[in-house]
């Protein structure tokens, strides 16, 4: 059969995910799977492929053996019209995210033993310490930006910690990063150039003085086992792990809180009962994960998807945050609500297969241990604004406010 087409899944064209798709994007994907799990849309301008809504279907995508990172078989489409995401240098190419095996196996094993559940564990005082620091350096009451106070400088913090980023450049990469994974952004090939640079200069500088940090040991390994990891993927190693290790993590803290807030009930649950918060964050990642949609996949042949024909060269991108509310449990009477006592919060909100998340262990301790010393330590607060004048991230595959201003009081 042929996928639906339309804005909403019923007009004459591929619909388009431009800034008024996003800022009502679950209600428009539950019309979309209403009228199927594949539909026709518009990336980027000038490309079009296929939308992946539904659950299963978006498991199935996310495994294909034929739906590829190699953008070759899509190379004329790409070049056409102008689109860089994928290339290294110019864009965030060069790296796992952007890599089919062996590639993939080769630059994923570099980098796992960094993100190990148990060396994950062994941060948790240290994002603890940075959460409470936080809170100290907030007026005891009144107004203010909760991203900009909270949940944007927290995972900057851990990741340029963790990757041996000096502090005075923790700004800049959070500004350059959120721009470079919106590839339609008229700063997009500047923030990336201007990332790129910047990563460049802390490379340099770990070779010239090595410290006790995931930089410097990738270094290592590009500079003393040759053929292991080459200048290009060691810069584009670093980019992703920068933008991954905290952009996904911004934007779930605030997409939580906010849920919390809009759900007051469930905010009393969790105060109450800090022990449910592990699972609260696996339904938080549910229920407005982060990371709306996955970066472009190729079709290296000719295939069916959930009953849709797909033809050689097609790009096509699963739809994570519609995934999660489509993924309903026996029982269930309401998967579209939020309840931070669900028994089996499933989602891919950390993608699924060989591109599974890496850094997923530190996502979720990052979540489950700010979020429960933000409600501890902040036991009132409240929107200061009504929650449908929010502004969302309006292009690219995340999810997230871009301000959260909140009414509180410390405790």
């Amino acid at each position: 059969m042929d996928a639906q087409q339309g804005g909403d899944g019923g007009g004459a064209g591929p619909l388009v995910l431009g800034p008024e798709f996003k800022a009502d994007a679950h209600a428009r994907y539950a019309r979309l799977r209403a009228d199927g799990p594949v539909h026709r849309a518009q990336f980027f301008p000038g490309i079009e492929g296929w939308l992946v809504v539904g659950y299963d279907a978006a498991r199935e995508a996310l495994t294909h053996p034929a739906l590829l990172k190699d953008p070759g078989p899509a190379a004329r489409t790409l070049e056409a019209a102008g689109f860089v995401g994928h290339k290294p240098k110019v864009g965030l190419g060069g790296q796992m995210l952007e890599a089919d095996p062996p590639q993939h196996t080769r630059l994923r094993r570099l980098v796992s033993s960094a993100f190990s559940p148990r060396r994950t564990a062994g941060l948790a005082p240290r994002v603890a310490q940075i959460a409470h620091g936080l809170i100290d350096a907030m007026p005891p009451a009144g107004e203010l930006d909760l991203v900009e106070a909270f949940t944007a400088p927290l995972p900057i913090r851990v990741i340029a910690e963790l990757l041996g980023i000096p502090r005075a450049h923790e700004g800049d990469f959070r500004r350059w990063s959120s721009l470079a994974l919106q590839v339609a952004h008229p700063e997009y090939a500047s923030s990336v150039a201007s990332l790129h640079g910047l990563l460049a200069d802390v490379i340099r500088s770990k070779r010239q003085a090595p410290a006790d940090d995931l930089l410097s040991a990738l270094v290592a390994v590009r500079d003393e086992e040759d053929g292991q990891l080459s200048e290009e993927e060691l810069a584009g190693t670093a980019a992703l792990l920068v933008i991954a290790g905290h952009e996904t993590t911004v934007n779930l803290l605030g997409n939580a809180v906010l849920a919390l807030l809009r759900h007051p009930d469930q905010l009393r649950l969790l105060r109450g009962s800090p022990e449910l918060m592990p699972g609260a964050v696996e339904e938080f990642l549910r229920y407005d994960t982060s990371v709306e949609r996955t970066t472009h996949r190729y079709a290296a042949e000719d295939l069916e998807l959930a009953g849709v024909r797909i033809p050689r060269g097609a790009v096509v991108s699963v739809a994570l945050a519609s995934a999660g509310r489509d993924a309903g449990v026996p029982g269930d009477a309401d998967p579209a609500g939020l309840d931070v006592t669900r028994p089996s919060a499933r989602h891919l909100s950390f993608g699924h297969g060989i591109h599974h998340c890496l850094g997923a262990p530190l996502a979720r301790l990052e979540a489950t241990t700010a979020l429960n010393i933000l409600l501890d330590r902040v036991p009132a607060m409240e929107l200061a604004v009504p929650a449908e004048s929010l502004s969302w991230v309006p292009a690219g595959m995340m999810r997230g406010v871009l301000a959260l201003p909140v009414r509180y009081a410390r405790g």
